[in-house]
């Protein structure tokens, strides 16, 4: 499916740069020829409609882009027209240390689009720095030595778009130092989910704006006053439902979820962090995804009296995520057992904040009908709704709790779900909280 459409890209690519080598070389008008796009379902086609890329960022793509399948491109056709060799140094490029072919570098696209009209080669420049490919953070120009040329600095584009518009399969980005995130899941549905009105309320308003904040923000008042993001702060007690329920809105509306490790993130050494927080926000910022901070006050914690030097720099860490989440166009989810561990600066800028509170007791009772498996009865004997007006419980304890007694009706080959493994299971969930049971 993107095979032929990459290799007509291709070669129009040559058809453009032979136009220019010609002119270039001949001393005569330039003749580009006639470029026309087809919806033909490939990826790299369906941005360029997408986006309405104009043509000459169309040719700056595709010169960035045909290294990464044909190493000789350049080189067959400079041949053409110096069959003995000899260096080029209009044409710009250099060599990588493993790829053998020539790679372009800004100066290459300015040659192929503007040859040696100054003003054109500038808006080209121009392209380069604020460009639709720039700010879609698909293309960068490599930096360069102090002193050297700014354009002679490689066309670099992002791996995962390269994958893209070559395979058509969006790859995710691998967890690790680069990229200190993992995609969460969940394979469980809303009604799966136990909370009170008042919480489900609020959780509507971020449905809400999910659902019809495109919509918004394409009046012409408000889409200059209002900043695209959506910030949510979840607070309450441990197993109430945050990240889940963060789980839940990613499935609901097709968004990958990605839950920052803050193992990966929190450092100890100076400006450390707000790097690493840099490289999640950088490959988020232009994809559909919902970023997902837990335990956040480790990283979005009180600001302190300034006593000695690392206090300032722990104040300009905060100062840098107030920043950066304000910046952030998309939906971002902080949770924390404690609202009244993060910073004032931080509540201010949330749009919503919702308390996931302990379940009552008839939370608790709906949350224990819906935990039992469908391969196992609990035994006539159990009195679920005794159970839950007793035992203080939340939904992931609950279903700890149900896990082990299943495990045990398993291993005796036992239809049924046994008062006395679930009592037992309720005691090591007490234990664990330090709580004793009466």
């Amino acid at each position: 499916m993107q095979a032929l459409p990459i290799a007509n890209s291709f070669k129009t690519l040559y058809q453009v740069i032979n136009s220019r080598l010609q002119s270039h070389f001949n001393n005569a008008a330039i003749d580009f020829p006639s470029v026309k796009l087809d919806q033909d379902g490939s990826s790299l086609h369906q941005f360029i409609i997408d986006h309405q890329l104009p043509l000459e960022e169309y040719i700056i793509l595709l010169t960035a882009l045909v290294p990464h399948l044909d190493t000789s491109f350049f080189e067959n056709i400079i041949l053409e027209f110096l069959p003995s060799g000899g260096d080029f140094l209009e044409f710009g490029g250099v060599k990588g240390s493993n790829h053998r072919g020539l790679l372009p570098t800004g100066e290459t696209v300015q040659f192929i689009l503007g040859g040696n009209d100054l003003e054109k080669r500038i808006t080209v420049q121009h392209l380069l720095s604020n460009g639709i490919l720039v700010k879609h953070k698909l293309l960068s120009v490599e930096s360069v030595k102090e002193g050297e040329p700014l354009m002679s600095g490689r066309l670099i584009l992002d791996h995962e778009w390269v994958n893209r518009f070559l395979t058509g399969i969006e790859t995710t980005p691998k967890f690790g130092p680069d990229f200190p995130a993992k995609n969460i899941t969940t394979a469980m549905s809303w009604d799966d989910l136990v909370l009170n009105n008042y919480t489900q309320n609020q959780l509507n308003e971020i449905l809400i704006w999910v659902k019809h904040n495109e919509t918004l923000m394409q009046d012409e008042v408000l889409k200059r006053k209002i900043k695209p993001g959506y910030r949510a702060l979840f607070h309450g007690p441990s197993g109430t439902g945050k990240t889940l329920t963060a789980s839940l809105l990613g499935k609901h509306f097709n968004k990958d979820v990605y839950r920052i490790d803050l193992s990966q993130v929190v450092s100890k050494y100076i400006g450390e962090t707000e790097k690493n927080l840099e490289k999640v926000f950088q490959k988020a910022e232009n994809k559909n995804w919902i970023l997902f901070f837990d335990e956040a006050d480790a990283l979005f914690g009180k600001r302190t009296n300034v006593q000695n030097s690392h206090d300032r720099y722990a104040n300009q860490e905060v100062s840098y995520l107030l920043q950066r989440i304000e910046d952030f166009p998309g939906l971002l989810i902080l949770a924390s057992n404690l609202k009244s561990n993060m910073d004032d600066a931080f509540l201010r800028r949330f749009h919503t904040i919702i308390h996931f509170s302990a379940p009552n007791a008839q939370e608790r009772l709906k949350l224990w009908e819906k935990a039992f498996p469908a391969s196992c009865k609990p035994e006539p004997s159990i009195q679920l709704r005794d159970i839950a007006d007793k035992y203080e419980l939340n939904g992931a304890a609950i279903l700890n709790i149900i896990h082990y007694a299943a495990l045990q009706s398993i291993s005796r080959d036992d239809q049924y779900i046994r008062n006395a493994d679930l009592i037992e299971a309720i005691r090591k969930e007490y234990r664990k909280e330090e709580r004793t049971m009466s």
